[in-house]
């Protein structure tokens, strides 16, 4: 049996650092865009997502592979986004048996409104408390976790 390679205790406080990130930051990214804007974080991605597409469609299949989720749960969210008038779906023209997702006038507008929100929240609780060089420092380090959690560039983050 291999030997584990335990974290040494710089490694370890850096990992526990991370792991507090990823649970906190969700939640606050969240809580400002339901308070701001009564979205989740991931209907604001799923917007965002869509509003960057090639005239505001994805599969429904392509957007659930972009926004690393499951295509129940994105079916649901997109259903929610529906009843809203953010989205619509309809058949694809090419694939009967697949369907597109759709932004709506409306959805483009409430993404437009959500952004500055979101973006200052962003900046308040990441990007403004790192310098020029940590922010750097940050891009490069979260390429090379995503190049090995995301080989594939499945999320389709720019280079």
């Amino acid at each position: 049996m291999d030997e584990v390679r335990w974290l040494t205790p710089d490694q370890l406080r850096a990992w526990i650092r991370l792991e507090a990130v990823v649970e906190l930051l969700p939640t606050v990214l969240d809580s400002q865009l339901q308070r701001d804007s009564s979205l989740t974080h991931f209907e604001y991605v799923v917007l965002a997502k869509l509003s960057e597409s090639p005239d505001q469609v994805l599969r429904m299949t392509a957007l659930a592979a972009t926004t690393n989720s499951t295509l129940p749960r994105l079916s649901h969210v997109v259903s929610r986004l529906e009843s809203r008038g953010f989205v619509e779906r309809m058949p694809c023209p090419g694939d009967r048996r697949a369907t597109n997702a759709h932004l709506t006038d409306e959805g483009r507008a409430k993404v437009v409104a959500a952004a500055p929100g979101h973006v200052a929240t962003v900046r308040e609780h990441v990007i403004d408390l790192l310098s020029d060089e940590q922010v750097e420092q940050l891009d490069g380090i979260m390429a090379a976790l995503l190049q090995k959690l995301d080989p594939s560039n499945t999320l389709r983050i720019l280079p």
